[in-house]
């Protein structure tokens, strides 16, 4: 009879010493699952957390995806060497508390980085979704190596809690795009979990150890450490809705003023007494543009994508008695807010709580005398609303002597804001742009800055220079531009954007002021 080496897988297949190290199948399934979904958790949050300081481009989405996948990748590696070399019984507890506490302390630590040194972070953002990712990554390849006691199950036990990490990972996406964010605070959201996985590692520690290696008065005061930090943490939300970190601020020099703030960006300003007083530059644009296109004080059927604080619907509502206006918002949570912090009058005014590009589609035709372009995520124009496809849509809409005007925000050369107004000449017969003059190309001296611009578009002339006298009367010191001059301002090489083809996140500038003109 041959000699058994050390090597040698034991004779039964299972010794006294595997059977006692073996995890339990019911242990190995929570502790994947569960930290899996933590993973997914941590990521969609991230999102959420960096879109003040960031913006809700696709360039966010693809950096955070991507140092997830990467802690994913770095997890499942550095879990497998690891558990080779040391018992992971012994590791499992630390990463679960390590990650939990990381978590716990993420808002905090993002927004004050973000206020006091903007510079560190993307560095600082890349490390709380890596290091908790990577941490929760290794418990999957740890706890395999527990629930392997032959070469002969293998393919069982890895194809087992393969799927379970996949199950967990897609009920931690569907459960916190649902359900979490839009009944929770980011904060709550991010303490909370970092909670549940110190409970969790305390909890692993005792049950198959028999001792307190972890203190559990350290780690209860960590977490509470992290609640309170995070409350104080500059940044914070007065609301979270669906889609965005929500402020209203009162106006010091104006009683009835308020200003809406959507993820760190001024989005409108509303007098809640005198709703014809507009403070940005680009509403007092967008009011030029309707008193040259439609005799004063004569009632409108107007369609407004996106609403804010609804701004120029109350300002229609009041300086065109009889004016009906209808209201596509996306974000249900901002619709609130306007009703009970910005006081919207229900005369003349409907909100419907869907997304602008669906709302167009259920208008019936040659329905609407105005169309007012005014959504945005984050400080772009969501793409599918910039498109030949969108834009005739919009063409559809209107009566004949209709007008769509809309506001854009670009910056350095403009690339974006050139390709919407390209975009919708190739549409309508008549566009007029209107901004600064030097955004325009008026100024021989100044370069463009960029900022907000507003574009009109209709397929009856609409009067450049009436709407540049408008502007006068506005107190602006905008220009317009049209014809020749807005054909030289655009140049020959950009293209249309359409449903196959718009990188409207890819042409918008970094953007450098954090409020609308």
């Amino acid at each position: 009879m041959g000699r058994v080496t050390e090597t040698d897988p034991p004779p039964s297949g299972h010794s006294e010493s595997a059977q006692r190290a073996r995890m339990g199948f019911r242990a190995a399934a929570v502790l994947v699952v569960a930290s899996s979904a933590a993973v997914l958790v941590v990521e969609i949050t991230a999102l959420r957390l960096l879109a003040p300081y960031l913006g809700l481009t696709l360039e966010t989405s693809t950096l955070v995806i991507g140092i997830a996948l990467s802690a994913i990748a770095l997890g499942s590696w550095a879990g497998g060497r690891i558990a080779d070399r040391a018992d992971p019984r012994r590791l499992i507890g630390p990463a679960l508390a390590a990650s939990g506490i990381v978590v716990a302390f993420t808002p905090a630590v993002l927004r004050s980085v973000a206020e006091w040194a903007p510079p560190l972070l993307l560095f600082i953002a890349s490390l709380t979704i890596l290091v908790p990712g990577a941490l929760l990554s290794a418990v999957t390849p740890m706890v395999t190596k527990l629930r392997l006691s032959t070469l002969a199950e293998t393919g069982t036990v890895v194809g087992q809690l393969s799927g379970l990490g996949t199950a967990g990972a897609i009920a931690g996406t569907v459960v916190t795009g649902f359900v979490l964010l839009s009944r929770f605070p980011i904060t709550a959201i991010l303490v909370g979990l970092g909670t549940l996985l110190v409970v969790g590692a305390a909890l692993f520690e005792w049950r198959t150890r028999g001792v307190r290696r972890l203190s559990a008065a350290a780690l209860a005061l960590a977490m509470v450490t992290a609640g309170l930090v995070s409350s104080f943490a500059p940044g914070s939300c007065h609301a979270e809705t669906k889609y965005h970190c929500a402020q209203v601020v009162a106006d010091p020099e104006r009683d009835g003023g308020r200003t809406l703030i959507l993820d760190g960006v001024r989005h409108s300003y509303v007098d809640v007494d005198d709703p014809t007083f507009l403070e940005f530059t680009y509403v007092r644009a967008l009011a030029a543009v309707v008193d040259v296109a439609f005799p004063a004080r004569q009632p409108l059927d107007a369609y407004y994508l996106g609403g804010g604080g609804l701004t120029f619907p109350r300002y229609l509502a009041s300086t065109r008695p009889g004016t009906r206006g209808l209201v596509s918002e996306i974000d249900a949570g901002v619709v609130r807010i306007d009703r009970d912090e910005l006081d919207t009058p229900d005369a003349g005014i409907a909100v419907r709580v869907e997304d602008g590009r669906l709302g167009l589609t259920r208008l019936p035709t040659e329905g609407q005398d105005l169309v007012v372009g005014d959504a945005f995520g984050g400080v772009s124009v969501p793409w599918h609303l910039t498109t030949v496809e969108a834009m005739t849509d919009v063409r559809r809409v209107l009566t004949p002597d209709g007008v769509y005007v809309a506001n854009l925000i670009d910056h350095g050369d403009l690339a974006f804001a050139r390709a919407e107004v390209a975009t919708l000449r190739q549409v309508f017969d008549y566009v007029v742009v209107a901004g600064e003059p030097e955004d325009l190309g008026m100024d021989p001296v100044a370069a463009p800055d960029g900022g907000n611009i507003v574009v009109a578009a209709s397929d009856r002339p609409i009067d450049p220079s009436a709407i540049h006298t408008a502007l006068d009367a506005r107190e602006t010191d905008w220009t317009t531009a049209a014809g020749a001059d807005l054909a030289a301002w655009i140049g020959d090489d950009v293209e249309p954007l359409t449903d196959d083809h718009a990188p409207v996140d890819q042409l918008l500038e970094p953007y450098q002021v954090r409020r609308p003109q």
